[in-house]
């Protein structure tokens, strides 16, 4: 081969490469390992608006401007089974849940409750934890659900379920959190009382930024032999914002304010006494009080006593100020009116709906 014939070889062969190698530059890179995982939380939500939302409720009854008045829905309940299995009640009736939320941008969770020793067996071993996490992820996916709310009533530091609860919410969060794509909150205490069941909710959980934020339930404080006690004031709240964010150290932007739309008694049995905002007002309760003279089968002009329009504004006004959110337990007990508590709320707080 002459040396003008090698040259014109080593030259086409040269361009060659270079245009292999410009073409195989355009190309995507493929992922390592089957792609890029993250953990981190979805963005928040800013102001939380939770509105529960329970399967014996018919969501045609409740207008849609009611669902576009919260942010994130949460059906009520998903449960716990005696074998640790996930068990939805009316599937029926939660996809018109779902379908309502979604249609008025709100966020649609999967609130899962159950008894407190099933929720203990299910946390006590790896496997059991696993198997649970597995059947909540895969029914986020299949109903294609934008976050989970756990309502664990309660886990205790006397009976080691503390550590098993925080594990299995380590665990939950881990796989709601991958790549940003499910938001993870539980409903506690409202943290008044010192013992077992306040001292549970330990502090790693927002420190370590696994749960997105909490559902302080500042409500039901009654007693049956006490007269002319409220369940749910204004105090209580005061009370449970205060210990949660100042005394423990939760962050204000994790912290979401549960006021009930409904009322009980005080100084008697609870069983048939407690009833719904709607009722109270439709015997005769004023929206803006705090209790009421009513009567039920049993029971006659007792009293009961509730959260009027006022205390909702002020409830509002106080989560603005020293939290991020209000919870109402449950829509279906508010009335759909002027008098609406959850109206009362979104108006205070500047919320268009």
């Amino acid at each position: 081969m002459s040396l003008r014939l090698t040259s014109a070889w080593l030259l086409t062969a040269m361009l060659l490469l270079a245009s292999a190698c410009k073409k195989s530059n355009n190309q995507p890179t493929p992922p390592s390992g089957g792609g890029n995982t993250t953990i981190s939380a979805p963005p928040s939500l800013g102001f939380y608006v939770v509105g529960y939302f329970p399967s014996y409720r018919d969501p045609a009854a409740v207008p849609d401007q009611k669902f576009r008045m919260c942010n994130v829905i949460n059906y009520a309940f998903g449960s716990i089974t005696l074998s640790g299995s996930l068990s939805i009640a009316s599937p029926g009736t939660f996809s018109s849940v779902i379908s309502k939320a979604k249609a008025n941008a709100a966020k649609i969770f999967l609130s899962i409750s159950g008894n407190a020793a099933d929720f203990k067996n299910m946390a006590s071993g790896a496997s059991g934890r696993n198997s649970f996490v597995r059947e909540i992820m895969q029914a986020l996916r299949t109903y294609q659900l934008d976050g989970v709310d756990i309502d664990w009533e309660y886990p205790r530091t006397d009976d080691g379920t503390d550590l098993t609860y925080t594990a299995f919410m380590k665990e939950l969060s881990d796989s709601c959190h991958t790549n940003a794509r499910y938001y993870l909150s539980t409903a506690i205490t409202s943290g008044k009382y010192a013992g077992a069941v306040r001292d549970a909710i330990r502090n790693e959980l927002w420190t370590g930024g696994y749960v997105d934020f909490f559902n302080i339930m500042a409500y039901d404080d009654f007693s049956t032999t006490l007269a002319y006690k409220h369940h749910s004031d204004l105090a209580l709240a005061q009370t449970s914002i205060n210990y949660w964010v100042t005394t423990r150290g939760m962050p204000a932007n994790k912290a979401v304010l549960g006021i009930p739309a409904y009322g009980r008694p005080s100084g008697i049995t609870q069983t048939g006494t407690v009833l719904s905002y709607s009722a109270i007002l439709a015997q005769g309760g004023s929206p803006l009080s705090d209790s009421a003279r009513v009567s039920v089968t049993g029971f006659s002009n007792y009293m009961i006593y509730y959260n009027g329009t006022v205390t909702a504004k002020r409830k509002a006004m106080l989560a603005k100020t020293h939290a991020s959110g209000v919870m109402l337990w449950e829509k279906g007990q508010d009335v759909h009116d002027a008098s609406s508590v959850l109206k009362a709320i979104c108006d205070t707080l500047g919320r268009t709906y």
